[in-house]
């Protein structure tokens, strides 16, 4: 049975854990050859080539994709996923988490596009999914730095969008809801109340629970795949229906 992926390598940032291993594995079950660089690749499964490397850190980025793209043998998808959380008001964070969140949630991938464009302007199906957040286009409490970090994603991915567009390299970014991941958990166990937070987490999307890491990796892969060869520029939302719906109490 062929899949959609047969042929074609990517390149998940972040793909050791979370919302970019299940991305990863989902690429690679569908037949891409794929690449994850991230901080720490231990027990990555295989076939997923594990590469070490730092978004913030220009050097090894460069080293990470040309190493991703030897191994490879070509780069055809990037999935920019990388990316940390903050929590507070804009009083909360200082310059130097500002600083931080910024490099890795925006710069990070400039460093990283910047790098892979030359190898995915030579391929006949290329695209670039970003990893943005329900966060870009929605007032959320207590998340004010990482919002504007997801906000400059948002407007990165168009602006890439029409400047590569003539190049035959699509840029989507798919903008997830609440996601059940390591980072979301972590946070859970540090409330005051666990199970209330958690309750709190679920119910503020109108599915009543929050997003899991595949059915984020299922529209990443979309936008990836030439099911989408049309699409670019595009803003995914996959969140449980927070940004477009508002329903009525329930009784």
């Amino acid at each position: 049975m062929t899949g959609e992926f047969d042929g074609l390598a990517a390149i998940v940032t972040g793909g050791a854990s979370g919302i970019g291993l299940a991305t990863a594995t989902f690429l690679s079950a569908r037949g891409a050859r794929v690449a994850c660089l991230d901080l720490n690749i231990d027990g990555l499964p295989e076939p997923l080539i594990g590469i070490v490397a730092d978004v913030t850190d220009d050097a090894t980025v460069r080293a990470g994709v040309a190493e991703a793209v030897e191994r490879l043998g070509q780069l055809d998808i990037l999935v920019n996923n990388a990316g940390i959380g903050a929590v507070g008001t804009v009083e909360d964070n200082s310059d130097e988490e500002w600083h931080r969140v910024l490099d890795v949630n925006v710069v990070g991938m400039a460093r990283v596009s910047r790098a892979a464009l030359p190898h995915l302007r030579r391929s006949e199906h290329a695209a670039i999914v970003n990893t943005c957040s329900i966060a870009a286009h929605t007032g959320l409490p207590d998340r004010a730095l990482y919002s504007a970090s997801k906000g400059a994603v948002q407007s990165l991915t168009a602006a890439m969008a029409a400047d590569h567009v003539r190049e035959g390299i699509r840029v989507c970014c798919v903008n997830p809801g609440t996601a059940d991941t390591p980072w979301i958990r972590r946070l859970l166990a540090q409330a005051d109340d666990p199970d209330a937070e958690l309750a709190a987490l679920n119910a503020r999307q109108p599915t009543g629970r929050m997003v899991s890491a595949d059915e984020v990796a299922a529209a990443i892969g979309y936008l990836a795949s030439p099911l989408a060869s049309a699409t670019t520029g595009t803003v995914l939302s996959v969140d449980g229906g927070m940004h477009g719906l508002r329903l009525r109490p329930q009784n």
